[in-house]
């Protein structure tokens, strides 16, 4: 390290650090060194192989592209000169018990195809419901998304005119209870109850302001990667090395001591030094496990952790796009809602899960098999005890998947899965997480206000970057979150 410079080192290279590591490689004056635990990029945005094949083991879908593109840009790179984006030709496809939805890239089709299902009741109500959650999002983007964590405090200082623009947000009430009181029909309500589970939540608990997923994914754009979600990772990777940071893979962080001159990494043995650090691992990790005993800080990390995930990847029959869609739901027998039941209320995982498939060929223009295309599956599921474990069978619950998708016509009798992931996996790979995919759940009216800040309270040059800081989970917010880690960073260093 030349005496000029400072070095950052970023701790963990998923989305936020991968965010982060692009961001300030680019600066004149820094020195950026990436350290993960993990054999290469991505973190949660895994992949996996099977008979020469490989296939992602993470997130399926990329909203909110403008977040690449403002990446990359500051970056003085073109997003796509590194990364090619997809839009499948059927987006989504709903099943339920009596009949099944197709979701399309264009809302106008999708409120036609919902007309053809559910009638123009459901259809007008679809288009009205839309709108009122493009205004939350209008309303909530800048003060909780794309500016810097927000506090009680800094909200009560917006003022009259902007605390009643505020109210568009809709904090008050619930998920549920904004979809039911503007959606009539079931069929609909359980489509709109999903997006909670975009970011591991309860629609019962969390604020209808999380109704603007909805409008993130159905209004904005939901994309898919060529080659795979994986790919992500690696652009973010290999441009982030073309300007000059390093990465240090296999490399687990076992302690970070404060220094008067700044921090000091403890990597196999070794004491790595740092004029700055940014945390791309979970927040509760960082506490209980990372920082000394007795350090000061003023870090309080939600205790209640998101949604976990059971996921599988099956080697399925190739199947034509209209017998099988990029992304299909298959809904539940019995009532949604007692899934989050399951979950939330009796911390066990549901007992009629509701079913989530990706074709990765079809999403992603993936490759597969000569006859078989690499499928992915996931149900949703509590988080781990803190000790990481769950007590459940989950080989049971693998057969159970199996024969419900064979049941469904979703794959072919012989069609098995080739690989599995548990929440106990989870929590094993990623410390500190208790297998929780989004970091903290959203299930209060204050969880925005609670999520840790980008700069780390009471920790002088040591920043958060993760789905559980600032501003939150999910594979958009997470860039976001290490690109204002990034951004904090420079201001503090006066650029």
């Amino acid at each position: 390290m030349s005496a000029s410079n400072e070095r950052v080192i970023i701790v963990g290279a998923g989305m936020g650090g991968l965010a982060s590591a692009l961001r300030l490689s680019a600066q004149p004056g820094l020195e950026v060194l990436v350290l993960d635990a993990l054999s290469g990029p991505g973190g949660k945005v895994g992949t996996a192989h099977h008979q020469g094949v490989g296939f992602d083991t993470g997130p399926s879908v990329l909203t909110m592209p403008d977040v690449l593109h403002e990446l990359f840009a500051s970056a003085d790179l073109r997003l796509e000169d590194h990364l090619r984006l997809v839009h499948p030709e059927h987006l989504f496809r709903y099943i339920y018990r009596d009949l099944s939805l197709d979701v399309h890239v264009d809302p106008a089709d999708t409120s036609a195809s919902i007309a053809a299902a559910l009638g123009r009741d459901a259809a007008d109500d679809f288009e009205s419901f839309l709108a009122y959650c493009r205004r939350i999002w209008e309303a909530a983007a800048p003060n909780f998304v794309m500016g810097p964590a927000p506090s009680l405090g800094g909200v009560l200082k917006l003022g009259f005119s902007a605390l009643a623009k505020m109210r568009a947000v809709d904090p008050m009430r619930t998920m549920k209870g904004a979809i039911d009181a503007q959606i009539r029909s079931p069929h609909l309500r359980d489509l709109f109850y999903r997006y909670a589970t975009y970011n591991g939540s309860d629609p019962r608990q969390a604020p209808a302001t999380l109704n603007c997923i909805a409008w993130v994914e159905l209004g904005m754009g939901c994309y898919g990667v060529e080659g795979g979600m994986r790919q992500l990772a690696r652009a973010l990777h290999r441009a982030a090395e073309h300007k000059g940071a390093r990465f240090a893979f296999e490399s687990p962080v076992e302690r970070i001591e404060t220094t008067s001159e700044g921090f000091e990494l403890l990597v196999r043995g070794e004491r790595l030094k740092a004029d700055r650090v940014i945390i791309n691992a979970d927040v509760a990790h960082l506490v209980a496990d990372l920082l000394p005993p007795h350090t000061p800080h003023g870090l309080q990390p939600d205790p209640t952790p998101s949604m976990s995930g059971y996921t599988a990847l099956f080697k399925a029959r190739r199947r034509s796009d209209s017998q099988r869609a990029a992304h299909q739901v298959l809904f539940p027998q019995s009532a949604y809602l007692e899934e989050f039941v399951d979950i939330f209320d009796h911390n066990r995982p549901p007992r009629e899960p509701t079913i989530y498939l990706c074709a990765q060929e079809k999403a992603h223009r993936a490759q597969g098999w000569e006859d078989h295309e690499p499928v992915f599956a996931m149900t949703n599921a509590p988080a781990t005890a803190p000790d990481g474990s769950t007590g459940v069978d989950w080989k049971t619950h693998t057969s159970f998947v199996t024969e419900r998708l064979i049941g469904a016509g979703l794959i072919d009798a012989d069609d098995t899965p080739v690989w599995t992931r548990t929440p106990e996996d989870l929590a094993n790979t990623f410390v500190g997480s208790r297998g929780s995919i989004y970091g903290a759940a959203s299930n209060s009216k204050f969880a925005a206000f609670k999520r840790p800040p980008n700069r780390a309270p009471g920790l002088n040059g040591l920043y958060l970057a993760s789905g559980s800081a600032h501003p939150g989970g999910g594979v958009p917010l997470c860039l976001q979150s290490g690109r204002q880690a990034a951004e904090a960073l420079l201001v503090d260093r006066g650029c």
